[in-house]
């Protein structure tokens, strides 16, 4: 009788233990579905008025996502101390599912820090500022920079300097966790030009 105390004891102890471990490794929510109703953070417009990849980022305070009329805004959010550090998860556009580049979909949805980006090519995003054009597929990524110019990088090595200041440096980079406190200035990105001529239809490469 005590030794099946004892096995049920610890039968016991090892399903909490996998109870805390499920709560600990529970998945990040899902990405929504972006409708006329998202209004980017920085913009203050309907996101899906500009053309480029948007962004989307879910905070545990609150229910809806915060949008971005542009990826490298939602980037740029997690790097500003102002900003709330609850969040969930980060999504942006999968460029490589975008039927193109002016209209970047509204469900094609990507794990930003699973994304590869495409920093300094000619494409500006949606206020008319440098972009970080991400694709799940790095080969798509790879042939986008071929055909635009840039490079491709991680979340990780997107520059904080091309992120957040308004010229395209392309040293430093971008810490995977978004607590950081050295930023200074504006999230950038929002020179108010006109966006560029989209590349040809089809999907964004």
């Amino acid at each position: 009788m005590r030794k099946s105390f004892l096995v049920a004891a610890f039968a016991g102890v090892l399903a909490l233990a996998g109870c805390n471990d499920q709560k600990t490794a529970e998945a990040p929510p899902p990405p929504q579905e972006m409708t006329d109703a998202a209004i980017g953070r920085y913009c203050g417009m309907n996101v899906m008025e500009h053309p480029g990849p948007k962004g989307q980022i879910i905070l545990a305070s609150q229910k809806e996502p915060v949008w971005f009329s542009s990826a490298r805004d939602a980037i740029s959010f997690t790097l500003l101390p102002e900003e709330p550090k609850d969040i969930r998860a980060i999504y942006v556009s999968d460029m490589a599912k975008a039927p193109n580049w002016e209209e970047p979909g509204t469900t094609n949805w990507v794990d930003a820090k699973q994304a590869s980006f495409v920093i300094g090519s000619r494409l500006k995003g949606g206020m008319g500022g440098e972009e970080a054009v991400p694709f799940s597929d790095k080969a798509a990524a790879e042939k986008f920079a071929a055909e635009n110019g840039g490079r491709v990088v991680t979340f990780a090595e997107v520059p904080k300097d091309y992120v957040l200041g308004g010229t395209a440096e392309l040293t430093g980079s971008v810490e995977q966790e978004p607590g950081m406190d050295e930023t200074q200035g504006g999230h950038g990105g929002h020179s108010g030009h006109a966006a560029p001529t989209a590349p040809q239809t089809g999907h964004v490469h």
